[in-house]
């Protein structure tokens, strides 16, 4: 598997409880410009509507070699999952504080496009606070450990 892109402010702004791996539906332009890695993860999210899943604001810049049969950038587009999981997301999603989150965009071994997409639970402010504290303190410690291996 290939990773394309990751949606790192997810993994800051969100505590990650369950992934599922889905396919999606695209164009080939999309598909190529993903290729090119010009995909924008930032501030997208996925819905659940009529028993089908989209992912919305997820950014895919035009591919310039398509001209005038290019996509959308900021289109929705469909996720597809198993009946099953999407019924266990709809039930989870019914409880406060839940949401649906793309974390990650791969190919793979067969070079199709999938989403790994997230169940998870927003964090609060003080827990965002602890978690750059503790990234300082790892960064401070590497620091350490790499001064006294020279």
């Amino acid at each position: 598997m290939k990773i394309i892109a990751t949606n790192k402010k997810a993994y800051f702004n969100y505590e990650i409880l369950e992934s599922y791996e889905a396919g999606i539906s695209l164009v080939g332009s999309e598909v190529k410009s993903i290729r090119q890695g010009r995909i924008n993860l930032k501030d997208s999210y996925a819905e659940i509507r009529a028993g089908e899943v989209f992912i919305l604001n997820c950014h895919i810049s035009p591919y310039e070699a398509a001209n005038r049969f290019n996509h959308d950038p900021e289109r929705e587009r469909k996720l597809l999952l198993h009946r099953q999981e999407i019924k266990r997301l709809t039930g989870k999603i019914k409880e406060k504080g839940l949401t649906l989150i793309p974390t990650k965009v791969l190919f793979n071994d067969k070079g199709k496009v999938k989403f790994e997409i997230s169940l998870a639970k927003g964090k609060k402010a003080y827990q965002k606070k602890e978690a750059i504290k503790e990234r300082d303190r790892e960064r401070e410690l590497r620091a350490e450990l790499k001064k006294e291996w020279r």
